[in-house]
């Protein structure tokens, strides 16, 4: 059935978060600055969505906000990449301004989904 809503789904843009790293990662030239800078953004990029979706299988509200955390943790070390990465490859600034921006938004996102998940339950 199709529906006018917008789709949003946390799930699917971590991942599309994810390949746009990947693809950013096989655009860098490699060499001996880039390629530990590669690996370590590609792990963190990958981990966010990964560590969100066993937050939406989580055993409870405990292991939710838990899991959700560590999600926000790897958005905020590729955003760390990200920086390094940019100074390394300054032709990819614009490139990489709007990664930055996504990363941001994801972050901004976890943050709320653990701020509320927290605060549930919590007043009474």
């Amino acid at each position: 059935m199709l529906t006018n809503k917008p789709k949003f789904d946390l799930e699917e843009r971590t991942t599309e978060f994810a390949k746009r790293i990947i693809q950013l990662s096989k655009a860098l030239p490699k060499n001996i600055i880039n390629n530990p800078l590669i690996n370590q953004i590609i792990r963190s990029a990958g981990s966010i969505g990964a560590n969100y979706r066993e937050a939406n299988d989580a055993l409870g509200k405990k292991d939710f906000v838990h899991r959700i955390k560590i999600s926000r943790k790897e958005t905020k070390e590729t955003l760390h990449w990200l920086e390094l990465i940019e100074e390394a490859n300054q032709g990819f600034k614009p490139r990489m301004q709007e990664l930055k921006r996504e990363a941001q938004e994801l972050r901004n996102i976890l943050s709320s989904i653990a701020t509320n998940a927290s605060n549930k339950g919590n007043k009474k």
